[in-house]
């Protein structure tokens, strides 16, 4: 089986800090969101996996490389923008052939296994496989209808009212069928190829699509609160670590990640927190939920349930909570520091 992620997205809900980035690449626990997503593709037990990118495809591929360092063998493949998530599937023909796949939203976090998902789907090899989840509001979700076997007997866009409460999680299960469907359907109501259109399709040419219920955290990283609630629910899994230096008038309680090359000089660090490699924590206070990125430098700071991105600096600001701290951003005296919302 071969996997197909999705990274082609604009990110335009997390403006500014998409200015400067793809949305993929923004780190959770510090690990960008794109390294998170292979790490559960390659726990399926996946070799090859094909990327589909835009125009960030350089810093993309800088980042993740051929994918050797995942154990996996990574192909880049470009959409020139946005055309829906079937239009994904039918560039990557070529890639996929006529292997089984799993399809997988780059922006998407699932931190328990799904491995009990891909389990169903070689059992029964249907046609299509979804995972879904059970949400408050599926309006702004594809929504399933499931009967009582897991047989999917219908999928709607976003719906204005919906008739079910399971949404599509953005993981999917294919076999070579699906080619057929994403060749036949037209552009939706958003000049999309839309994936919900296409398994529609193969229910209504007879073939079998069935889902697995995935109870587990789920959360897109399209705003800045998904950043910072993703970023907590991982860091809640840290494994304390020391390799850089923690001088003897530090504190530090709970589960805390020093990288390789950080510095800790007469500051409390409360975990779960990690700080970055090459980063300096000096005179501050770091609270829980904290992800500290590379090569930062905080003086006389305090600051908890927070991101700091690669490079940033924060000298004299007390009291920051709930914000993301842009790459190499200088955040001084008197700044003002807006709670994301």
């Amino acid at each position: 089986m071969k996997a197909l992620i999705l990274a082609g997205g604009s990110g335009t809900r997390l403006r500014p800090f998409t200015h400067t980035m793809p949305k993929q690449l923004i780190p959770l626990a510090n690990k960008p969101v794109l390294e998170h997503v292979l790490d559960k593709i390659r726990h399926l037990g996946v070799s090859e996996a094909g990327i589909i990118v835009n125009s960030w495809a350089p810093e993309i591929a800088a980042q993740l490389g051929d994918g050797s360092r995942f154990g996996l063998k990574l192909r880049y493949i470009p959409q020139d923008k946005p055309r829906g998530l079937a239009h994904a599937v039918l560039i990557a023909r070529d890639f996929i052939g006529t292997d089984d796949f799993v399809m997988y939203l780059g922006d998407n976090i699932l931190t328990d296994s799904i491995a009990k998902c891909h389990e169903e789907f070689a059992a029964r090899r249907p046609a299509a496989h979804v995972v879904v989840t059970k949400v408050i509001d599926p309006r702004a979700f594809g929504v399933v209808e499931i009967d009582r076997d897991g047989a999917v007997l219908r999928l709607t866009e976003k719906p204005r009212h919906p008739r079910s409460d399971l949404a599509l999680t953005g993981v999917y299960f294919f076999t070579s069928a699906i080619h057929r469907a994403v060749g036949a359907i037209r552009p939706g109501s958003r000049g999309e190829l839309e994936i919900t259109d296409a398994i529609q399709w193969l229910l209504t040419h007879g073939e079998e699509v069935t889902a697995s219920l995935y109870d587990g955290y789920f959360r897109d990283v399209g705003r800045v609160k998904d950043v910072l609630e993703c970023n907590r629910k991982l860091l809640d899994g840290l494994r304390p670590s020391f390799s850089g230096e923690i001088d003897a008038d530090s504190t530090l309680t709970g589960p805390v990640t020093v990288e390789a090359g950080a510095r800790v000089a007469r500051s409390v660090i409360e975990g779960p927190a990690i700080v970055g490699a090459g980063s300096l924590v000096r005179d501050s206070h770091v609270g829980p939920h904290t992800s500290i990125g590379r090569d930062c430098v905080l003086t006389r700071a305090r600051i908890d349930y927070s991101v700091v991105l690669e490079g940033a600096t924060i000298s004299g600001v007390r009291g920051i909570h709930g914000s993301a701290i842009g790459q190499c951003l200088v955040v001084g005296d008197g700044s003002l520091v807006t709670v994301a919302s």
